[in-house]
């Protein structure tokens, strides 16, 4: 759900609820099985997140990090405990959920309008009129700075231009969580620097709950309120949690040599090495 904007400051007002978990990842584990073969991915894994906030989650390769955030999108089903959104369980998946992967997904015989249009004709197609659906569909374009290109198919685009209108279409689904999968993984220095400065005026602008995959510790720092930091797999699970007390807006270049930014960036970069460490002593 879009919150309403601060009319002084144009940014959302994120109206929380004392006393009520937006959403709760509750005791659990995820185990794969295939014939005999058991394998523990996730054990006991908690975490209590409000609504509003930016969650990154980080880790090494093979600590669960894109198998949590499928349990939360109701893509996995977990083995024990419960993902509860709002107090309701999450099983399967939903609109109210959208994720975001590294790969945009674009259908490439739609244009970039008719790929959000989409989206948004499966979940307002019973409860808003075309021209409201249209309208909806350029105001999710805007949003991203693509509006300019809605007529153009995704081989005439660039990679970070698809990622825009890959997110533009998982905000048209008004989700309540937007899940972002490493979606600037695949891209250049430059691009992905200027991706991270739209998903932060976003953020700014609608005050949505925003769960992101990184192996980026600088961008973990500049875009989150909180990091989560996973220990090594098999059997992970949350080692750290670090609240990034960084006022927004945040500038790169000025959070560079910020105090407050660099002690936030040592401590993950501590975390990570001694895990890493850890993992080659024990091999």
């Amino acid at each position: 759900m879009i919150a309403p904007l601060d009319p002084k400051t144009h940014t959302a007002m994120i109206v929380r609820q004392p006393g009520r978990s937006f959403l709760k990842i509750d005791h659990v584990d995820k185990v794969f099985e295939r014939g005999a073969s058991r394998t523990e991915v996730l054990r006991d894994v908690n975490l209590t997140i409000e609504q509003g906030e930016f969650v990154t989650i980080i880790g090494h390769s093979g600590c669960g990090k894109s198998t949590l955030l499928n349990l939360i999108a109701g893509l996995t089903p977990v083995t024990r405990g419960a993902v509860l959104l709002e107090d309701r369980e999450v099983n399967e998946p939903g609109p109210d959920r959208a994720v975001v992967f590294q790969n945009h997904s674009l259908l490439p015989w739609l244009t970039t309008h008719e790929n959000v249009k989409l989206a948004v004709d499966k979940v307002f197609g019973r409860v808003k009129s075309r021209e409201e659906r249209r309208e909806w569909t350029m105001r999710m374009l805007e949003l991203v700075q693509m509006a300019h290109a809605g007529d153009k198919h995704p081989s005439e685009i660039s990679g970070g231009m698809k990622q825009r209108v890959g997110i533009a279409r998982a905000l048209a689904m008004e989700p309540k969580v937007l899940l972002l999968d490493e979606p600037f993984g695949a891209l250049d220095a430059l691009t992905r620097a200027h991706l991270q400065d739209s998903v932060m005026q976003i953020h700014a602008t609608l005050g949505n709950t925003v769960i992101m995959i990184t192996h980026d510790v600088d961008e973990a720092v500049l875009l989150s309120d909180r990091i989560v930091m996973m220990t090594n797999g098999p059997s992970a699970t949350i080692g750290e949690v670090l609240t990034v007390d960084l006022p927004r807006p945040r500038r790169r270049l000025e959070m560079v040599s910020d105090a407050a930014y660099i002690r936030c960036r040592e401590a993950v970069m501590k975390f990570l090495y001694e895990r890493h460490s850890y993992v080659e002593a024990a091999e």
